[in-house]
This record gives structure tokens, sequence and C-alpha cells, in this order.
């Protein structure tokens, strides 16, 4: 039996990455690049003023002040600035273009009036006195200081985000290369399972919920994302819908019937239409009957139907699967270190994988470890790792967990 880091290598090295195409800016949010974006020109472009104020040479405040300096000119955002004369102050507002000589802007709130204090109005000045002295750069943003010519303002891999969408809009880019969205296909297997809001067959009719969370965690990185009808437990009408289903995605995902009971026939039907099975078991809690395998270029996760074990094992093997068909540079889920906050017990032998809440100064484990369990994970923000040889772990104790969005 595999363990939880074999298996997803296993995984991402037969992973061939989608091809690139060309998006508007607008649609990249989401997207992972498939190529470098260098700055063509420095950012910013220009020297501005990063406050309201007046642009003046920092040099020519020699000795004690107080100093006085004639104003001459104003310069205004979205304008170009006006020419420099030598022992003036130019009038500047945030954003507008240093005038070529001056070193320095003067906040406008350090202009004094004859008495000492802050003038009130700055409207009509012909001169200015301070009695602060200006130092070269003051309130100065310099051209390239973000990123100088040619230098790289995002690399290939990289995720685009809410955020990197302002970087690449500053850095004049309309367009992008980015990896295609991964086509993934969910489909349901189970005669217990019904539509949410739909009549119950009996007392044992549950309603079906995986899908919505695995649909929701691939749209999440970038996929394309389908949900086929509910199959029953029916190894011809499994076969079928497995059949078509291979040649309309990249991923595809299989939820139930991966065990080993009498009516789990999901592996069976896909060993039947071709399927490749790499692996079937994982050394983990929740999520031990696992199976990967491939056809032609389409790979195959076969989840368990329990919805504790289909989300974890989806948020450990299905995600960084997405992520690395669009080739981004970072694949395995996001871990760090926290101090355990309530106690945590397992049977040792598998790496456990367990709901848990932030909280001031660490992790609280959530009670209910079911793999059956809708609630926990629900409640959760992370999941708390715990090694396969512990029994248990006590408040206090630094533990690996993982981030849950």
């Amino acid at each position: 039996m595999l363990s939880v880091d074999e298996a997803r290598a296993r995984i991402l090295a037969s992973i061939q990455q989608l091809p690139p195409e060309r998006v508007r800016l607008e649609a990249a949010l989401g997207r992972v690049l498939a190529e470098d974006v260098r700055s063509t020109a420095p950012l910013p472009g220009f020297d501005y003023s990063a406050m309201d104020g007046f642009a003046l040479e920092a040099e020519a405040c020699s000795g004690d002040g107080p100093w006085e300096l004639p104003v001459v000119g104003e310069s205004r955002t979205g304008h170009a600035p006006p020419d420099w004369v030598k022992g003036t102050a130019c009038r500047i507002f945030t954003g507008a273009a240093i005038p070529r000589g001056a070193t320095a802007v003067l906040l406008q709130e350090n202009v004094l009036d004859a008495g000492g204090q802050p003038v009130r109005s700055l409207r009509d000045l012909e001169s200015i006195r301070f009695s602060h002295k200006p130092h070269v750069g003051e309130h100065m943003r310099l051209a390239g200081e973000d990123l100088p010519l040619g230098a790289l303002g995002m690399g290939k891999g990289s995720a685009v985000g809410a955020l990197q969408l302002g970087l690449l809009a500053a850095l004049d880019r309309g367009s992008l290369i980015v990896t295609s969205r991964p086509r993934v296909l969910i489909l349901n297997t189970g005669d217990e399972l019904r539509e949410p809001g739909s009549p119950a067959s009996g007392p044992t009719s549950i309603p079906e919920s995986n899908s919505f969370v695995l649909a929701a965690l691939a749209r999440s990185v970038g996929a394309d994302v389908a949900v086929a009808p509910l199959t029953r437990d029916d190894l011809q009408t499994t076969q079928r819908a497995l059949a078509a289903a291979l040649s309309h995605a990249d991923l595809l995902v299989t939820v139930g019937g991966v065990s080993v009971g009498d009516h789990d026939l999901v592996r069976p039907a896909l060993e039947a239409v071709g399927v490749e099975l790499d692996f079937w078991k994982v050394r983990m809690k929740p999520g031990k009957p696992l199976v990967y395998g491939r056809r032609g270029v389409t790979h195959v996760l076969g989840l368990p139907g329990n919805p504790m074990s289909a989300q974890v094992t989806f948020i450990l093997f299905g995600l960084p699967l997405l992520r690395a068909l669009q080739g981004q540079s970072e694949c395995a889920p996001r871990s760090f270190g926290l101090n355990l906050l309530g106690p945590l017990s397992h049977k040792p032998g598998r790496r456990g994988f367990y709901p848990g809440r932030w909280e001031r100064g660490g992790v609280m484990p959530l009670g209910n470890k079911s793999s059956g369990s809708t609630v926990s994970l629900a409640s959760a923000d992370l999941l708390i790792v715990m090694p396969e040889e512990a029994a248990e772990l006590a408040p206090g104790e630094a533990v690996e967990v993982i981030a849950l969005g």
C-alpha cells in the first residue's frame, strides 16, 4: 500500500501539461501562466510624487532654516511636468511627474505662515516658507523602483489571482498566454443517492452532496467542471457511464464504489473500459480506498463515497493533479506548523487528516472524525496531519496543518 507522498508523486509524474491559449486580461482570473511576463518599461515609468506638496531641490536648502522659495509652476497627475526653474518650488500633486531637476517633495503640511504655523490655504501662494529640511528623494517614487526594464513580473507556472491582475495590468498586458483549463467530469455512483430537493424513494435514500464540493474545489483551481447524471449500482450501467465520460474529460472523478463490497463496481468497470489502474489503496485515513489510473490522456481518480473521505482525498490528490495539468509551479497542498489546542488520537498505521479550526494560538480539532460526516469539514479551515506512527497527540504539541481554501 502506497504512502500519501508516494501516491501523489506517482500521479504528478504521469502528468502532461495541457496546451496553451491566449486570453484577455479580464478573463485571466484563476488561470495559470504559460509564459514569463516581464516588464517592457520601467515600473513606474517616471519619477512621481508620493504626496501633495512642492517639488524642490533639496540640496539648495543648506544651513539652518527656515527657508523661503518662490513658487513657479504646477505639476498635475496625467500631465507633463513644467520646466524646472532652479531655486524655486513647483506645486505638485500625488502621482504627478517630478519636474526635471527637483530632488525632493516638501509636504504641503510643512508650509508655514509668517508666524511659523502651517498655512490654512495653499491657493495662489507666490512663495513658501518652511523649516523642515528636505532630503534627497523624500516623498518621491522613482522610475523602475518596483521593476526595472526587462525584470520578471510573474513567472511561468504562476496562478493569476485578484491581486496579480493588478500587477499584470500595471505591466500593460491586455492579454496573456495561459494553460488551457482542465475539463473535469464528476460521476457519482450509488443506489442510495438522489438529487438534493428531489423526493426520497425510501428511508435510506440520501441527497447526493459530494459533487457540489468537488466541483467547487475543482473550479477554484481553474477547471471547467461538468457533473454526470447519478449512476446506479449495476456493472453494465456503470461501464456505459464511464465509457461515455472518458472521452469528454482530462480528469474523470468517480465517487463511491471503489471499496471491496459486492456493490463496489467502479474498479472492475474501469478495467473493463480500458483504464490502466496504477494503484487503488493509499495508507491514509480517511480515504484508504483511492483509485488512480489512465486511459490515453484522460486521468481517472476514483474516490470513496463517504463525504469526508471523498473531499479529503480530492484536496490531497485531485487538486494537485489539476494544478499540474496547468503547469503550476507549486502543486502540493499548502502546509505549515501550528500548536495543537486539543487532544487528538487515532489507530496508528495510516497517516491521518482530520478537520480543525484555526484559533488564537493554534489549531483546535473538531469533534467528529467520521469519514461519513458532512458537518466537520464544513466547519473547518484546516486539516490536521497526524503521523502514521502516532496514536495520540497532546495539546501543545506542534502539528502540520493543511490550509483549506
